[in-house]
């Protein structure tokens, strides 16, 4: 059993091993995290500090599937900002690994650095392979590799993270130490992407779902880079947890790290369930989150709208009504997500949001019986018929049935998409939900005529002027 789609919307996972990735900065850490789970998610880019948070990819070799967890880089200096932090990540990695691999840099050799690194994780109660990277050439590889064993902490292993040499070796002597496919219990995953601007408390979110500190935290914009993932339990359910870099306008955004950390949100949203959209009450719905409201609505996500910080507010029996009205003002098109507000900081109503997601996921997965959607369809044309174009032509609509779920998709055949204007296809929308419901997820309209070419799919968002 393979548990490496992350894309797949609805997957069976097995409650993984982790295997954790430590060393200094810049010696390929994310790059060695991407051959093994042969994908390129992790950030790779020549700047030390692009890793900050731990992340999880998953990865399997031979009949063992695990979870990587790539890390900062380790500096024993407490003076630069984030260092303190990236170890305490580091450490939280070690914590829950089944076994770690420390990787060196095998062209720049032994350092002093090294040295610190290797103390520290004989300090840790883990097992530790030692993975030489930058060895390119197999011959030279193992002359590399040779001044390390100096570490004390066995064989070290001559890898490339660029071109994959060494790393079977490697796998093999690391399966060693997970346990075997028949010892994992099998369950189902939900996938929950929390997208915003910076600074709105995605990461603070995070650890408050978890109740520990599981993303860095910081007043400084860009703090989280990576798109970071965490499973946790509640009740018999899981859920994948992804956090991921805050999402400036495009303007703004200069290509490098910033780059492709909203990249990766971006892709975040994609292979979500349900997408969180975390909105700062003390500044309210601002033009880019409207921007990332469309977004979501273009993937095809299940949304839930969670007004952070909101302790910050002064607050009457009256204000949260006229709050809820100002942010559905600005995201009208919204209007079938629920709103949610909550305080990241003291931890307040964000257990709610689980039931909230339950929800969302099983009306994004639901499907309608044919003869549902035609009852729909016959009692809404009775209330309000079609319209007539100015030629006396009216528009007719013989059956619709749902086609795909996640999102729902519904196929309306007609007599010509075109006699259906804009304020009649909302209004057979608002039947739908109305009769049907579809909370927390967006619905796809498909007005199909008599020729193929008359196809014309309908977002469930409002004209915008």
């Amino acid at each position: 059993m393979r548990c490496v789609q992350q894309q797949n919307p609805r997957l069976t996972i097995m409650a993984l091993p982790i295997v954790a990735i430590i060393g200094r900065p810049n010696v390929g850490k994310s790059t060695f995290v991407n051959r093994l789970a042969k994908d390129r998610q992790a950030i790779v880019h020549d700047e030390p500090g692009i890793t900050r948070d731990r992340t999880y990819r998953p990865a399997f070799w031979a009949d063992r599937d695990f979870q990587v967890v790539d890390t900062g880089g380790l500096v024993f200096d407490d003076e630069t900002e984030f260092l303190p932090l990236i170890r305490e990540q580091a450490m939280a990695a070690l914590t829950e690994a089944s076994v770690a691999i420390f990787v060196v840099d095998g062209q720049l050799g032994l350092t002093a650095g090294d040295s610190e690194i290797a103390d520290w994780l004989r300090q840790q109660e883990v097992p530790v392979l030692l993975a030489v990277n930058k060895c390119e050439s197999p011959d030279q590889g193992l002359i590399q590799a040779a001044e390390f064993w100096e570490l004390g902490l066995g064989e070290p292993y001559p890898v490339s993270g660029i071109h994959g040499n060494g790393t079977g070796e490697l796998l093999d002597e690391l399966i060693t130490y997970l346990p075997s496919p028949d010892e994992l219990p099998d369950r189902e995953e939900i996938n929950v992407s929390i997208i915003g601007r910076p600074n709105v408390g995605k990461s603070s979110l995070l650890n408050a779902f978890l109740g520990k500190k599981r993303a860095i935290v910081s007043p400084i914009s860009g703090t989280t880079r990576d798109a970071i993932d965490t499973v946790v339990e509640r009740g018999e359910k899981t859920y994948r947890l992804i956090d991921t870099a805050g999402i400036r306008r495009k303007k703004n955004v200069n290509y490098g790290a910033e780059f492709f950390s909203i990249n990766r949100a971006f892709k975040a949203i994609r292979r979500a369930d349900v997408v969180l959209l975390v909105i700062d009450a003390i500044e309210g719905v601002t033009d880019q989150d409207i921007k990332l409201a469309d977004r979501i609505i273009d993937e095809g996500r299940a949304a839930i709208i969670v007004v952070n910080k909101w302790d910050a507010i002064d607050k009457d029996s009256y204000t949260i009504y006229e709050y809820k009205k100002k942010v559905m003002s600005r995201l009208y098109f919204m209007e079938w997500a629920d709103l949610i507000f909550v305080s990241a900081m003291s931890g307040k109503r964000v257990e709610k949001i689980f039931k909230l997601v339950d929800v969302a996921v099983e009306e994004h997965r639901r499907r309608v019986s044919t003869s549902v959607v035609n009852e729909v369809l016959e009692e809404a044309a009775k209330w309000h018929s079609p319209p007539t174009t100015r030629q006396g032509k009216q528009g007719r609509i013989y059956y619709g049935t749902q086609v795909s779920s996640q999102p729902p998709t519904i196929a309306l055949f007609v007599n010509d998409p075109k006699r259906f204007n804009d304020n009649y296809r909302r209004y057979i929308e608002r039947q739908f939900r109305e009769q049907i419901g579809f909370l927390g997820t967006p619905i796809r309209l498909f007005w199909r005529g008599k020729k193929m070419r008359d196809v014309e799919p309908s977002l469930n968002r409002a004209t915008k002027v």
